[in-house]
């Protein structure tokens, strides 16, 4: 499997050389040339639907505001860049919108659910008005909106996000199990989205065999994306889209 190709995708857009869920890093990630771009979503308090991967405001602007409490009108006035770099200073908190207008041709935008279900018909209807509708893929951590959404929106590709077990006493990484292969199925799923540190040869031919497409994040190791292109994902997250995809051309 090591010369198939393997789907780049910008984490937060391309996270290491722009703020993160910010339209320049999006657009930074489409330059580096990624397959995609992953992005963050919450719902404010006037039913808009803004990028953030926090429920709150304070890590990226300094001021604490909570999503869902809090107008988007408020949210826009704040300074969500000048924390990364002063360049970036006066990058606001986007809109969906204005992420979804940004997609090129042949490129995806995974948009992955930060609060709950209650988002959900925002959401179906900014895809819909969008015209990007064939370049979108839901994923989230939580099972039952990521099931709902595929249940409202059939067409979108949906997949679960989890992250690596650990042993309780040792600390000891706990390899991903079948189970989570079964939930999938169940939930009516079109794969997986795991951390990377618990994949396994194993895990990524069962997800295939049973029709599911397996996803990774968040890697930023060369040697470690280059172990996992081998053992078949068919995508890598990463916060570094254009160089890791220079790293792995290089082998």
């Amino acid at each position: 499997m090591y010369g198939h190709s393997v789907e780049i995708i910008g984490h937060r857009g391309a996270s290491y050389d722009a703020p993160e869920n910010r339209v320049v890093s999006v657009l930074t990630a489409w330059k580096q040339g990624a397959d995609s771009a992953e992005i963050d979503i919450h719902l404010t308090q006037d039913n808009r639907i803004v990028l953030m991967h926090d429920n709150n405001t304070e890590r990226i602007t300094g001021q604490v505001h909570k999503i869902a409490e809090t107008s988007s009108d408020v949210l826009r006035q704040l300074d969500a860049g000048g924390w990364k770099d002063p360049k970036f200073t006066g990058e606001k908190i986007p809109f969906l919108e204005e992420i979804l207008s940004t997609i090129p041709k042949g490129r995806k935008l995974y948009i992955e659910i930060k609060c709950g279900p209650e988002i959900l018909p925002h959401l179906k209807t900014t895809i819909e008005k969008s015209g990007k509708k064939q370049q979108i893929v839901i994923i989230g951590f939580d099972l039952d909106t990521v099931a709902k959404s595929k249940e409202l929106m059939p067409n979108l590709p949906a997949y679960w996000l989890k992250a690596t077990e650990k042993e309780k006493d040792t600390g000891v990484l706990i390899p991903h199990g079948k189970e989570l292969i079964q939930t999938a199925r169940e939930k009516g799923l079109d794969g997986l989205d795991v951390q990377h540190s618990g994949v396994t040869r194993e895990f990524v031919d069962a997800v295939h065999e049973a029709g599911l497409r397996l996803y990774v994040w968040t890697v930023n190791d060369p040697d470690e994306a280059r172990r996992l292109k081998e053992l078949g994902v068919d995508g890598i997250t990463t916060d570094r889209p254009g160089w890791l995809r220079g790293q792995l051309a290089e082998n």
